[in-house]
């Protein structure tokens, strides 16, 4: 518990810090602990810290950690930070408060049909390819206009734009792109940085960061 709240501290600083170099306000930046592949006993020392917005990579260990878990505790938001299977997008409009993987047409339209059959309308962020790698998922930046619009006819209203750069090398550059391709296109939030790098891409104009090792710690 203490490690917990020592590690949530310590992000949390740094997100205001980094805020404060940019003139932005530090209650801007939601911060996502990302648990995926961790355990209810490793997540539960972080919402006794205070932590309440998470991401997770499925919707199947998603659904067998997290009703139990709200149960416990109201205000929890849940993320949905994976790629998603159009087959599973009934269950992940049932299960998250988030979307941030939204990136084809098939997609967009499995989603509009989920949320009209479930009366719910989780937040979503198109997920762009802003390294344009083969192995990402992520849409084309050429293709994120028609996406937008796709969107829109089907009754679905885009929040944000979401990406995660390349590997391996100066992020800066990526976030810069995802800030100004949200701006051009009137999105309010950009969802992208994680624990190496969540500080440039506040400074960058991050709404959203996603963090996990520096908040859970090392994977063994």
């Amino acid at each position: 518990m203490d490690d917990a709240a020592a590690r949530l501290e310590t992000v949390n600083s740094a997100i205001a810090e980094a805020a404060g170099r940019a003139q932005r306000k530090a209650a801007e930046i939601q911060l996502i602990a990302v648990s995926k592949t961790h355990d209810i006993d490793a997540i539960r020392p972080l919402i006794a810290a205070g932590q309440r917005h998470f991401g997770e990579n499925r919707v199947q260990e998603a659904a067998a950690k997290w009703p139990m878990l709200r149960a416990e505790t109201t205000g929890i938001s849940l993320h949905l930070i994976g790629q998603l299977q159009s087959n599973k997008a009934e269950d992940a409009v049932q299960l998250f408060d988030a979307i941030h993987s939204v990136d084809r047409t098939s997609l967009i339209a499995a989603l509009a049909r989920a949320c009209d059959k479930t009366g719910k309308r989780p937040q979503l962020f198109i997920q762009v390819n802003v390294g344009d790698e083969e192995q990402k998922g992520g849409c084309a930046i050429a293709d994120l206009p028609t996406l937008l619009d796709e969107a829109k006819a089907a009754g679905l209203a885009i929040d944000g734009l979401m990406a995660i750069p390349p590997a391996d090398v100066e992020p800066a550059p990526y976030f810069a792109l995802l800030d100004e391709l949200a701006e051009r296109h009137g999105l309010p939030l950009r969802s992208m940085g994680m624990s190496s790098d969540y500080e440039t891409a506040v400074m960058l104009g991050a709404t959203h960061v996603r963090v996990g090792t520096a908040l859970f710690g090392a994977r063994e």
